[in-house]
């Protein structure tokens, strides 16, 4: 087993994770078996309890993990499955080590940081390293050098490096600025970091230096020398306008093969991914306006999958979508609905709780009004049924989320969710098969192939009003395997309108992109057709 081990300085959102990703789809592409994890630094034991705004979006594993978002841009760079071992955290760490020295494993010893939680670091990297039967695996540490949190992890990792000898790698990912009112880079930022790293005991084999534009040989020599690197092994990465562009970027520079050498190893074949990925997202047109109306929109990385899902589907079309940010809070004290007239489809996105939740129900009664192609995602399609069941069965809908006492409460419980204590890790959620019904627009989507795809949710459409929304025109589109829960509704007398209760965006993929995605934009680009000759052409 050959190991990655991917650290960060300066400060976080570097994209870590599309390095590490990257990375990963090099050597793939190079033939190499590849697996991935990704560490992170907090006590909680997964992603799950946390307030998007805190941690962005949570990513479900198909084996059912609340994970970091990192493991979406892992899946999609690889087109592999990640699981919920593939992320550990402090949580995960701290709690064994408690569970054993409450068992008396540790037999009378003082339970320390070193050698204690250290060696089950490295036992549970290890664990899933060996169990993965990858060629390479890569290890990318979330948080900065130098954060409390990450110390033990990287003692950890100064360790396997001892321990290991030629068969580790380091990559350290770190910040060159740029200073506008000087006109040049900054490497002193990115120096303290390396010196920060080997003050730990870690010396990187490279250095990625991300910065706002290319830096200069001058800046890049001086970083290989404070770096102790030859200069070859300081590779640069500027902003780019897709981070589909970033493995082409990374391999015009020689990083893969600076990796491979570093092994004694040669590429055992060779694949063109890397460049059609970036082709695939260069140079494409401006597409239709989709109206994204969430409750967390201020932070994007809440919806990172979603938002990818839509540039693989608009990639697919040639184009990509304007995203129009929309606050559910702001429609719900009567603000944003006019601008709904300028759009080409609405998305209602995932989210829990009552705030903003009547300005979403708004929203898709002003899509349904202007007939605009309309795609809600779990809460969002919940929330179409509350939006239908009010306007055409004049019911007083909610869901019991949102009201406990709701008069006629068309979203409610799962049977299973009444009398759980816990909150973390006890939603419905991983991968499952979809039947479809023959005859539908997701039967039509999909090929009349089932697909199986993953849930994260404890609410669904209340089995006692199944028979009177379907009287009055929605259609139930998918069911679960056993026929007891809706997975998917659409509205056949609207042009395109559809809500499933799963999460297609988990399993798009940049050359595959998500069928619902697809057919959804589709859609919006017929709509922006549809306005003016001049929007049909950009289509054409």
């Amino acid at each position: 087993m050959r190991y990655i081990f991917v650290t960060g300085g300066v400060m976080s959102g570097l994209g870590k994770g599309v390095v590490s990703a990257s990375t990963g789809m090099l050597l793939s592409s190079a033939g190499f078996n590849v697996s991935m994890m990704k560490i992170d630094p907090y006590l909680n034991v997964d992603a799950g309890t946390m307030n998007p705004y805190r941690h962005g979006e949570v990513f479900v594993t198909d084996d059912g993990g609340e994970t970091d978002l990192d493991l979406g841009t892992y899946e999609r760079f690889l087109d592999k499955n990640m699981g919920k071992e593939n992320n550990l955290t402090t949580g995960i760490v701290y709690r064994e080590v408690i569970e054993k020295e409450r068992r008396g494993d540790y037999l009378g010893e003082c339970v320390q940081v070193i050698p204690h939680v250290t060696d089950n670091i490295k036992e549970k990297i290890r664990g899933t390293a060996m169990k993965s039967g990858a060629d390479f695996f890569i290890v990318e540490v979330g948080g900065t050098v130098g954060d409390i949190e990450g110390l033990p992890f990287l003692e950890a990792l100064r360790q396997m490096k001892l321990e290991l000898g030629k068969d580790a790698f380091f990559v350290h990912v770190a910040y060159v600025p740029y200073l506008e009112t000087t006109g040049e880079s900054k490497t002193k930022p990115a120096q303290h970091s390396v010196q920060a790293l080997r003050e730990i005991g870690i010396q990187p084999d490279v250095l990625i230096a991300r910065s706002p534009r290319v830096i200069g040989d001058e800046e890049r020599a001086k970083l290989a020398l404070f770096s102790s690197l030859p200069v070859e092994r300081v590779i640069r990465v500027p902003d780019m306008p897709s981070i589909y562009q970033v493995p082409l970027a990374l391999q015009s520079q020689g990083y893969r093969d600076i990796i491979l050498g570093q092994f004694g190893l040669k590429a055992l074949g060779e694949s063109d991914l890397p460049l059609k990925l970036s082709l695939a997202f260069t140079g494409l047109q401006r597409g239709p306006r989709i109206g994204m109306v969430g409750k967390y929109v201020k932070l994007r990385d809440a919806y990172v999958s979603i938002v990818e899902a839509l540039k693989h589907a608009g990639a697919r079309l040639g184009f990509e979508p304007e995203l129009v940010w929309i606050d559910a809070e702001e429609v719900e004290r009567g603000n944003g609905l006019s601008g709904f007239r300028d759009l080409n489809g609405v998305m209602v996105l995932p989210g829990f709780g009552k705030r903003g939740s009547e300005g979403m129900i708004a929203s898709i009664a002003e899509a349904r009004k202007l007939k605009l192609p309309f795609l809600g995602i779990c809460f969002g399609m919940q929330l179409a049924v509350v939006e239908f069941a009010r306007e055409r069965l004049g019911l007083r809908a909610n869901s019991t989320e949102l009201d406990p006492n709701a008069p006629d409460p068309v979203i409610d419980l799962l049977p299973e969710q009444k009398n759980l204590k816990n909150m973390g890790g006890t939603m419905r959620l991983g991968g499952s098969n979809i039947r479809l019904v023959s005859g539908t627009k997701l039967f039509a989507i999909y090929g009349g192939r089932d697909p199986r795809e993953r849930h994260r949710h404890r609410y669904e459409i209340n089995p006692k009003y199944w028979e009177a929304l379907q009287a009055a025109g929605l259609v139930f589109s998918a069911f679960d395997y056993e026929g007891k829960r809706v997975e998917a509704i659409e509205d056949p007398s609207l042009p395109f309108f559809v809500g499933t209760q799963f999460h297609p965006e988990f399993n798009s993929r940049p050359m595959r992109p998500s069928p619902p995605y697809l057919a959804f934009l589709e859609a919006a680009a017929h709509h922006a057709g549809a306005l003016s000759s001049e929007s049909a052409s950009a289509f054409s």
